[in-house]
């Protein structure tokens, strides 16, 4: 028969370890020395290994057999006990998986700082995590491919969706110092603005295909990667709106300078959590928007 070792008889073989005696790991786990000796001896009868050198010494040793087995042991046990917290977890309405959808204008160091505390809070719950431009939010939620969003505003409210904002940051026009619209002295309007290249993020979702917003020049750039856009601003290859968290560094170390525009002002832009109302939101989602909210409540964006 196969040797079929129990979580207990694990975290006593991991307590003896650790401790390096039976009375240690005794009082450890709150047992009586006979119950932690009896319970190796059955380990160790069930693997056909001696795992402790008891004779010659005052305290068990691990022998050559002890040390090869203990790392998988410890494996063997930290798998059972997330097995347990998972079970318990699911038993009391904790979701095994949440799946959100976020702008990717969202500063990252929030996103981070909100999963950073996720992962510890829910070690259980999976994630699965999506980052897009524009409608791509609205339609994983809108298709219940994702059980929330966080993104600006729906264009098209629905009773359908349930909405709350959680959060505003700015968005900056900018372009390379040496790019016309920052040489032009003062507010620069309109008519100069038209005639250079404007690098625009689009996406391919239902939800904005054929729209534009805060396009402003007769030639565009499009391209579906805020990452690529930045990337060709600071490279001087067109002008541009970005989120004022994604350029800051640049602005301070000289590789952007913010526009004055006459019909483009830096502007504030809120941000929302959304959810579908027959989807009632479980405890992992609900915690994920509430920190979320906190910590764009308490940072400058």
């Amino acid at each position: 028969m196969q040797p079929n070792p129990t979580l207990d008889q694990l975290q006593v073989f991991l307590a003896v370890a650790d401790t390096g005696s039976f009375s240690a790991a005794a009082r450890l786990l709150n047992r009586s020395q006979s119950v932690i000796s009896y319970t190796i001896a059955n380990l160790e009868s069930q693997l056909e290994l001696q795992l402790f050198t008891r004779v010659g010494t005052k305290q068990p040793r691990l022998t050559d057999a002890g040390l090869a087995m203990l790392e998988d042991a410890r494996r063997m046990a930290s798998a059972l006990q997330s097995l347990r917290a998972r079970a318990e977890g699911l038993k009391a309405g904790l979701e095994a998986e949440i799946s959100i959808a976020v702008d990717v204008s969202v500063p990252s160091p929030v996103l981070i700082h909100v999963l950073k505390a996720f992962q510890q809070h829910f070690p259980t719950v999976s994630l699965r995590l999506h980052v897009g431009a524009l409608g791509m939010v609205w339609d994983l939620v809108l298709k219940k491919q994702a059980d929330i969003g966080i993104g600006g505003p729906p264009l098209q409210p629905s009773d359908d969706l349930v909405t709350m904002k959680v959060g505003e940051m700015a968005m900056t026009p900018a372009a390379a110092p040496d790019h016309p619209l920052a040489l032009y002295k003062g507010p620069v309007p309109l008519s100069f603005i038209r005639d250079h290249v404007q690098l625009v993020v689009t996406d391919l979702s239902e939800q904005t295909k054929g729209r534009d917003f805060g396009v402003f020049a007769y030639k565009t750039w499009r391209m579906t990667d805020v990452g690529i856009k930045h990337n060709l601003m600071v490279a001087g290859l067109g002008w541009g709106g970005l989120p004022k968290w994604m350029i800051s560094d640049d602005v301070a170390e000289g590789r952007l300078v913010k526009l004055d525009l006459e019909p483009y002002p830096e502007g504030s832009y809120p941000l929302f959590a959304l959810h579908m109302a027959d989807r009632p939101l479980g405890p992992a989602a609900t915690w994920w928007i509430e920190r979320f909210k906190q910590e764009m409540d308490s940072c400058n964006y």
